[in-house]
């Protein structure tokens, strides 16, 4: 089982998002089981969850374990392909977000844009490393800090994007042959705490 897969194709995306079958995802995720034995855990017939698990197994996000004989009925075991799903702005391809059609360093919106891009993109290059059987390099780091002022945030800002382009001068090689280009994405925005509204005024 992966510990994390990305869901790149709307029929999948919208089978997922199903509330009984993502309550059934999350079940399959503890480990393998059988209609019958999720029937009981979500209070359906087992005909039902057999519908439901069929769809899941159409789109590869549920996938068969093993089978076992209780009395005269062979049991399907299924399982969950992966711990959790993220679903790629791929899937509403139409409508994605495009951090090209404007640039706005302090926009929220342009920032959404980015980390939907981010999703995007990391989530093609697992997908593409996974069938080629190759590990995709890749580093992120997090972290957090707190300001004292609005004037401390913006003088760290400074700091960071004047210490993160020296970088990126120093060791871009746009005309080595043999190199690879990457995509580098700095973000800061205010920490999302339990139990915080979600907007949050600044001061």
């Amino acid at each position: 089982m992966l510990d994390v897969t990305v869901i790149e194709d709307p029929e999948a995306a919208a089978v997922s998002l199903d509330p009984t079958r993502a309550r059934l995802l999350a079940e399959l995720a503890g480990g393998p089981a059988s209609a019958a034995m999720l029937a009981g855990k979500v209070g359906l017939p087992r005909q039902k969850v057999n519908y439901h698990l069929k769809a899941l197994e159409r789109h590869g996000l549920v996938e068969l374990a093993g089978e076992r004989r209780k009395g005269n009925v062979t049991e399907r075991l299924m399982r969950a392909t992966a711990a959790s799903y993220v679903i790629s702005p791929l899937a509403l391809a139409s409508v994605q977000p495009d951090p090209d059609r404007f640039r706005d360093q302090l926009s929220a919106r342009w920032l959404l844009a980015l980390g939907a891009r981010l999703v995007r993109d990391v989530g093609s290059l697992i997908t593409g490393a996974a069938k080629a059987r190759k590990r995709l390099a890749t580093y992120a780091l997090d972290g957090e800090v707190r300001f004292a002022s609005a004037a401390e945030r913006a003088a760290f800002i400074e700091e960071l994007t004047v210490g993160v382009s020296a970088l990126i001068q120093k060791y871009d090689a746009p005309d080595t042959e043999g190199g690879r280009d990457h995509r580098i994405v700095v973000a800061v925005h205010p920490a999302v705490k339990d139990q915080q509204p979600t907007q949050e005024i600044e001061q």
